[in-house]
């Protein structure tokens, strides 16, 4: 839970759309809806994602309000997990595997559904075994002032808070720059034409 201690890296975005008047059920509601959920053991490569709390990502109930909702603020995770297999070793599996088989057959080469049911075979019985590699993007949702914190700088962890985010709450993140922060429209235009900076892909005040 880094978003609560210390120093952090964070991206910072404009809150857009209107919030229900009951927000506070509705989007507990939500939460619990889109929270995180296990998958069966035998789960594939394809990555499961959901909202956790932010205190531990084996929570996933938001029924107690004290543990996500401070006043206008929300502090939610969203967990992420997929499971990979270790590319070399299973690439060296399934050669051994392809030589036993040739082998045992008396072939120079196994045909490809042959190679194809061993591969599915292989991944499907280490799948089983692995653990998921799991990440958590931690989110404070300001609601009184509309802006959003996402403890990540990565572009693919942002564009994922956006489409959860959206889905959940049907609320919008744009992105701010540092300008917006100011306040001042006029001290920001004079910076805007006196400084050339650089922020990400924007350039402000020159080329």
């Amino acid at each position: 839970m880094a978003i609560l201690n210390g120093a952090m890296s964070v991206r910072r975005f404009r809150l857009v759309g209107a919030q229900p008047d009951n927000w506070r059920e509705q989007y507990r509601e939500r939460l619990e809806e889109f929270a995180f959920k296990e998958g069966p053991v035998e789960v594939g490569k394809e990555e499961r994602e959901g909202w956790v709390q932010v205190h531990n990502l084996l929570e996933t109930s938001f029924e107690d309000y004290n543990k996500w909702l401070y006043n206008d603020l929300i502090l939610v995770a969203l967990r992420v997990d997929k499971k990979t297999l270790p590319a070399k070793l299973l690439k060296a599996t399934l050669e051994k595997k392809f030589a036993e088989w040739c082998e045992a057959n008396g072939r120079k080469r196994a045909p490809k559904e042959v190679r194809d049911e061993i591969r599915d075979n292989l991944e499907a019985e280490w799948l089983r075994r692995a653990l998921p590699r799991v990440q958590t993007i931690e989110l404070c949702l300001n609601l009184r002032d509309q802006y959003a914190i996402i403890h990540s700088m990565s572009e693919g962890a942002a564009d994922r808070i956006r489409k959860r985010v959206y889905s959940t709450f049907g609320l919008r993140l744009v992105a701010t720059n540092p300008m917006a922060a100011i306040g001042d429209e006029d001290l920001t235009q004079r910076l805007m034409d006196t400084v050339p900076t650089r922020f990400g892909d924007l350039v402000v005040g020159g080329a």
